[in-house]
């Protein structure tokens, strides 16, 4: 079986201030997304699942529909609000999705083996997907998963702070823990300062981050049934990441990661900023040669 690669697009864009999932940044009117789909396909992923938001829902059928034709075999899945363990209860006012766990679980009827998740606002490179597609083929221990790494330097926003997961890494290349940086900006040593989960923290230039680019094989999805739950049980409830839920498993000893050397260039779209780099950043990739003007012809 051909593995699937679930994208998330269910984000509300806040600090861009749009729909950037369907942003056109490449030639042709590609999104991002575009280029995660041809990498994915390249590399042997059979099906992509779209976590998107209900209201998303027509658009981004019509979308996909105009965009892929018969190349690529597709789905999409609903990210609700509402969908949480038995006895929680959603919070008066809350519009935020529950974070990239809810996302990933909200394709789990959809998901037959192993899969791979990654963004919809950010490019991978086709190294690093390629990578992640050979684990998925190759790899059959169902508690060993797999994250791409990048390094943080390689992955800063001009246009603002940003969030990462920073990787503590063993000597055999798995996943020692992964904390959540948020707010992480450049100072003029190279290093980057940011609040991690107990505070303040600072961060070398070359400490490896995880992007969202995770290979996972089927039994995680019970990892993130249980994490989702521990969430809404623990306090004061914001969003549900994949980090967190991983590292906990690693904790316990249910779950090995390993990770991955991408291998490629990665760029993403986080603040409006961001925008015009992302775009050169393809067009000297159409210039390379690395992709056709037109993805889908």
């Amino acid at each position: 079986m051909n593995p699937q690669l679930v994208i998330l697009a269910a984000g509300l864009g806040s600090r861009y201030g749009g729909l950037k999932q369907l942003d056109a940044v490449g030639p042709g009117g590609a999104t991002l997304m575009d280029y995660s789909v041809y990498d994915a396909l390249r590399s042997g992923f059979g099906e992509v699942l779209f976590v998107i938001r209900p209201d998303l829902q027509q658009p981004f059928a019509d979308f996909a529909r105009t965009r892929f034709g018969t190349q690529v075999r597709w789905r999409t899945v609903l990210q609700r609000l509402e969908d949480v363990p038995p006895g929680a209860v959603v919070p008066a006012g809350r519009t935020k999705p529950w974070g990239t766990t809810h996302a990933v679980l909200a394709a789990a009827a959809e998901i037959a083996g192993p899969f791979a998740v990654l963004n919809a606002d950010d490019y991978y490179g086709a190294e690093a997907i390629a990578s992640v597609a050979a684990f998925l083929k190759t790899e059959s221990n169902p508690s060993t998963h797999a994250i791409a790494g990048y390094r943080l330097g390689d992955t800063r926003s001009a246009a603002g702070p940003v969030n990462r997961g920073v990787c503590r890494i063993g000597s055999d290349r798995y996943l020692g823990t992964i904390e959540e940086v948020k707010g992480l900006e450049m100072g003029p040593d190279g290093s980057f300062a940011g609040t991690g989960e107990s505070g303040p923290v600072r961060v070398a230039g070359d400490a490896i981050v995880s992007m969202n680019l995770w290979a996972f094989q089927r039994s995680a999805l019970d990892t993130l049934r249980l994490g989702l739950v521990e969430f809404f049980n623990g306090p004061s409830p914001d969003e549900s990441l994949l980090p967190t839920v991983m590292r906990a498993a690693i904790a316990r000893g249910e779950a090995r990661v390993r990770v991955l050397k991408s291998g490629s260039r990665w760029f993403g779209i986080t603040h409006p900023a961001d925008r015009e780099p992302v775009v050169a950043s393809i067009r000297r990739l159409v210039n390379e040669g690395r992709y056709p003007e037109q993805l889908w012809t």
